[in-house]
């Protein structure tokens, strides 16, 4: 299972589910709640037999937006207020079994993806487990951006799995997004959001 994030376009969806190895489970559009419509679609995508499945939507959407916000200093932004909220729901939704991380994530980025800001998915998450999280740019055309997602979903390594939810979010408060090196791992030294 691989949910893809980010530049995620229904043109990219549409020829991507034409693939005989690959099925999109996408959520409810009727579901006000991107959590649920996200641990829904999810809980539906391991009853597929597919290759790979995959899912455009994310549980830890609100996090991503949330800790991508908190490095954002403007006043009137929520900081890591809005973060820990976000957490605390995502980690107890987590807890009651609502949802599993998936097996890989695959996050699109427009452009080159550089000067994009801060990324939960590229950052701490690729961080804790660089195996589990790849980048594709999908600039170009929505037929090069599918030669791209295809490419990418061949070449997924086999790796450990995410360790508990409640230590990768740990892991994000202390992470610092302004020194990121070449792989999206953490350089030397930490710090948190004032």
């Amino acid at each position: 299972m691989v949910v893809l994030v980010g530049d995620v376009r229904e043109p990219l969806l549409a020829a991507l589910a034409q693939s005989p190895n690959i099925a999109v489970v996408r959520p409810a559009a009727d579901e006000p709640d991107r959590l649920s419509a996200a641990a829904r679609a999810l809980a539906g995508a391991g009853r597929r037999a597919a290759p790979f499945v995959l899912v455009p939507a994310d549980p830890l959407a609100g996090v991503a937006g949330q800790w991508r916000a908190m490095w954002d200093v403007p006043a009137g932004q929520p900081g890591p207020a809005g973060f820990e909220a976000a957490a605390a729901g995502v980690l107890a939704a987590w807890r009651a079994g609502r949802f599993e991380l998936p097996d890989y994530y695959l996050a699109l980025t427009p452009g080159t993806g550089a000067g994009t800001g801060p990324d939960l998915y590229l950052g701490p998450l690729r961080a804790a487990r660089p195996r589990r999280v790849a980048a594709v740019v999908t600039a170009d055309s929505d037929r090069q951006a599918t030669a791209r997602v295809l490419q990418s979903l061949r070449e997924l390594p086999p790796g450990p799995w995410w360790p508990p939810l409640d230590g990768l979010l740990s892991s994000a408060r202390t992470f610092f997004a302004g020194r990121l090196d070449g792989s999206g791992g953490p350089a030397a030294g930490g710090a948190t959001p004032s």
